[in-house]
Parts: C-alpha cells; structure tokens; sequence
C-alpha cells in the first residue's frame, strides 16, 4: 500500500481519500506559479490542498481559496489546511468551477489549476479519477472563460498541461484575449521530449513570451540542480 501522506518541509498533505495523489506536477505548480504579488489567490480542483498549501508558503500575504467538486478529497484538504501553519489563510469551497465562476464577486490576482485533461485517454474506471485527470466536468475553454470572470485585470492564470496540448492552450487562450507570459517545457531527463508544459497567461499586453526549459532528473536518477533550486523550500531532503 502506498503512503497515506507525503512529509513537506512546513507541513503534511494526507491523499488517501484523494483520487489523485501528490506528484511531481502538483508540486512544479506550486513552486512555478507567480505568486509573490498575488494578495488573493484561487486554486481550481485542489485536490488534497497541495497547490494551496505551497502558496501559502510561498507568500506570507496571500489569502488562497481552494475549490473542488470531489467531496472526499476537499474534506481531506481542509483537514491537510487545518493542521498547517497556514490555516486562517486558506479557505474551502466545494464547488465546480463554472457555478462559482458565474457567482464570483472576488477578483483574484492569481489563479491556478492543476487538471491534467487527458481527453483523448481512456477514462479510468474508477469515477473520481476519471473526475480528477479528465475534462469530464471541466474543460479547457471552460477553465478560461471562467478565469476570465475571476481575475483582476492584471492577474494571471498559471497551470500544466501535458506538452501535447499546447497548441490547443494558445489557440484557446487568444480567442478568450489572454496572453501567453511564461511558459516552461518541462523534461523528464536530458535528451527526452518534453512531457509537461508550466503556462502562464494574462490579460494585460506585456513583452513577449518568456520561454525555458526545466530537466527533472540528470542522468543517475539525481534531480538536476534547476529543479533542486525550485523545490527546495518544500521537499525534506532537499
């Protein structure tokens, strides 16, 4: 059986009643996304409340709000928040994202997402996973058009997405008006093709793109020094 929490520097994140479990792209998020500006924050399908927890590290001055439709994994976030160090920071909505978008009468300088939408996979049998790692009951076009509702007018929109879909992210994004700001191909190890990609859109006209690119492990399973120095303020033996 697989561990029921995994151990953060700062605090703990149970995922045992949670259909996706903390990973690696969970935690690329938490520690990619531009959060040092951001007084309110939202986080769409937290999960376990790892994304919201990282912020919340990350900034001393954020208020996060987590919202997810899984009623088993936000009970568990809220426990995995209530014993951090930033609970009175961070409050829990079960909802679905396109009802709170059309109520929202917040403006969030920063809003992330972590939805894997794997919609040309099979689905997985069982139905909270295939809630958690399709667009079952949220897509792309709807994570855009409800961020357009909820973020201040220079806020941004980070998430990650499988590399294979950011033709889809761009084509989507300037039809809703956002614009790509930051975008970082993420690769397993030297040499292979990218699997992931960290995006950053806004709706404000700024200077291009801004492109890199991150390896996670260098050859002999050691995490390469770039990931080393993004995660380190979070993994125990970093």
């Amino acid at each position: 059986m697989s561990n029921p929490y995994f151990r953060f520097k700062q605090f703990t994140v149970y995922h045992d009643r949670c259909a996706m479990k903390v990973g690696t792209d969970g935690v690329l998020l938490g520690a990619w996304a531009s959060v040092e500006k951001a007084t309110a924050v939202l986080d769409v399908g937290t999960g376990s409340g790892l994304i919201a927890l990282m912020l919340a590290q990350r900034n001393s001055r954020a208020s996060v709000t987590a919202i997810d439709i899984d009623v088993k994994a936000l009970a568990q976030a809220e426990e995995n928040i209530k014993a951090s160090p930033f609970s009175e920071r961070i409050a829990v909505t079960h909802s679905a994202f396109q009802p709170f978008a059309i109520g929202c009468s917040a403006s969030y300088d920063l809003i992330v997402s972590n939805p894997p939408f794997f919609t040309r996979s099979l689905l997985p049998p069982d139905a909270g996973r295939a809630h958690a790692r399709h667009s079952v009951s949220l897509s792309l076009d709807d994570l855009l058009q409800g961020s357009l509702r909820c973020l201040s007018p220079d806020g941004c929109l980070a998430l990650i997405l499988p590399a294979g879909r950011l033709g889809e992210l761009e084509q989507l994004s300037e039809k809703a008006g956002f614009a790509l700001r930051r975008l970082t191909r993420v690769f397993p190890v030297p040499g292979a093709p990218a699997r992931r990609v960290l995006a950053e859109l806004s709706l404000m006209q700024g200077p291009p793109v801004e492109e890199t690119g991150l390896v996670i492990e260098e050859p002999g399973h050691r995490y390469s020094d770039a990931f080393t120095d993004l995660v380190r303020d979070f993994y125990l033996y970093l």
